[in-house]
């Protein structure tokens, strides 16, 4: 067995793999073509940020088992090349967390004493001591976006200096947050209280921006902003415009969008701390996720049970063959109703009747959580972490079986509870393998769960689904399929379109002002 070690990964993953009974060949950054030539002959390939791993890298891997990648993010990765190659992609989450947490914990208190300007001043033999009167963190609010793992650790840390945690995490539930002595705020109130504000978020599209032009004029004046998380989470842009008015006092950021970063306004700022991305730029870091993802390679290509798997779930091939049919329904019923919900999810319930009920269904079960966490958590989330996720944020999770549908052989129906009220989404297969979402609050249909989707209760009126139309046609945007449910007549009712683009918030909300539509949503699959 041979395993590739590149971009000058920890000699301790080498150790580890050697321990093992495993060749280790060291190799520093290698160019595409070159990688293609060589990786042929290897068994697995272990990288940090800098090598990427393509599809065409891939596919030149004849004997390709496995990939690790010593960090947390896979962007330099090509899972879905991966796993359509049957090779396994392993990361290493937890061995940067401590890391990263301390990094922002020190860029907190450099921005609030402005160290990096003073030191700066008396290294150039200025003596400038009122120049930098700084503030105390003790008693001070700190906005914290994002309760997950570092999100966590920064916690415990800022409150041990004093600080008043005000915690905004749609999927963090009330009881989790007493535990850990955190006050859970919507965005809103977070922005108008906290004297601090530190993201802790994977970049996704409803991440994206989250501190923009629009929620920078909505804080509290004299905020400071720190980012040690992706770039492109805070607007760089719409930072520099708001400490240039005097709304937000400073910020430290170790992330930007293009790294090294192109614009430098923000960066030129005197009340801007930055580091050139280094939250996990610790020698303990490094030598943790090098072991970590070592130990795991080992363990696959011993045929061992490992774990951080990113694409494949771990099950006996007799009950893989049973239930992968419904592994990719699972996941995108998460995904659904993780979109039609309002409020915070407390927890789900997931109903399942008919055949696959004679097996463990927590694969599937797992796989409807990470659909769940999907929006919030993007590349965080996979099979392996979905439940340890789910449990850092309080969800309570429950299964049910029932062996007799009368409707279908086997169903999946999943119940997300909230602080307002519940959503359910149910599906099945037919003919193994042809999804469809039969369920949507209690009305039924035979929707495939594919591309764009409208999901708009309304009154069961004349008129209605046409104006709904009319302004879909209007805006230039095709309905492709469109099912109607309801439970009597003159009564509500429920329309499901299937449309070839994405339907813009603007078109969104005149679907919303036509009268007798009740909260229409827009689901994308």
């Amino acid at each position: 067995m041979k395993v590739l070690v590149l971009d000058n990964v920890s000699e301790q993953a080498v150790a580890v793999l050697r321990e093992n009974g495993i060749q280790a060949d060291i190799s520093p950054t290698l160019p595409e073509e070159e990688l293609m030539e060589k990786i042929s002959s290897y068994e697995g390939v272990i990288v940090r940020s800098q090598t990427k791993i393509t599809a065409q890298v891939i596919n030149a891997g004849k004997n390709l088992k496995v990939i690790g990648r010593a960090g947390v993010g896979v962007d330099n990765v090509d899972v879905e090349a991966a796993t359509n190659k049957g090779v396994i992609v392993l990361n290493a989450p937890d061995g940067n967390t401590i890391s990263t947490a301390e990094h922002t914990v020190g860029m907190i208190m450099a921005l609030a004493r402005r160290i990096p300007q003073a030191h700066c001043t008396l290294k150039e033999g200025r003596w400038e001591r009122k120049s930098f009167t700084g503030v105390e963190v003790y008693g001070k609010g700190l906005g914290i976006i994002g309760m997950g793992r570092i999100g966590t650790e920064v916690a415990k840390r800022m409150m041990a200096m004093g600080m008043t945690i005000l915690a905004f995490d749609p999927f963090l539930t009330e009881d989790k947050a007493v535990k850990l002595g955190v006050r859970l705020v919507s965005l809103d109130e977070l922005l108008a209280e906290a004297d601090f504000i530190t993201v802790h978020t994977p970049l996704t599209k409803e991440t994206s921006g989250i501190l923009n032009a629009d929620s920078l004029r909505r804080v509290k004046k004299g905020v400071r902003i720190i980012n040690c998380a992706r770039g492109g989470i805070v607007d760089e842009e719409a930072l520099a415009e708001a400490i240039e008015e005097g709304r937000v006092a400073g910020a430290a950021i170790d992330v930007f969008v293009s790294e090294p970063p192109t614009n430098q306004r923000l960066v030129n700022l005197p009340q801007v701390v930055v580091t050139p991305h280094l939250g996990a730029s610790t020698a303990e870091a490094q030598v943790n996720v090098a072991i970590d993802v070592a130990l795991e390679i080992s363990k696959v290509l011993k045929e061992e049970p490992f774990k951080n798997a990113v694409n494949i779930p771990t099950l006996r091939p007799e009950v893989m063959k049973i239930l992968s049919p419904y592994f990719s329904l699972a996941e995108k019923l998460g995904y659904f109703i993780a979109q039609l919900v309002e409020g915070r999810i407390k927890g789900v319930e997931i109903e399942y009747s008919g055949e696959i009920t004679d097996y463990d269904l927590t694969p599937l079960t797992t796989l409807v959580i990470e659909g769940l966490l999907k929006l919030p958590l993007n590349g965080e989330v996979n099979i392996v972490n979905a439940r340890v996720l789910a449990k850092q944020r309080g969800l309570r999770i429950s299964e049910r079986k029932e062996t007799i549908d009368h409707d279908y052989n086997n169903k999946i129906r999943v119940t997300a509870l909230t602080d307002r009220g519940e959503r359910v989404v149910a599906g099945t297969l037919f003919r193994r393998n042809d999804q469809r979402v039969v369920e949507i609050d209690g009305y039924h249909f035979e929707v495939v769960p594919h591309g764009h989707l409208l999901i708009a209760p309304h009154n069961d009126e004349p008129g209605i689904i046409g104006q709904v139309g009319t302004i879909l046609g209007e805006a230039g945007i095709n309905i492709a399929y469109m099912q109607v449910g309801r439970k009597e007549a003159g009564g509500l009712a429920m329309m499901v379109l299937t449309v070839d683009n994405e339907i813009p918030a603007e078109v969104l909300a005149k679907i919303r002002g036509v009268k007798g539509v009740h909260n229409p949503s827009q689901v994308r699959l």
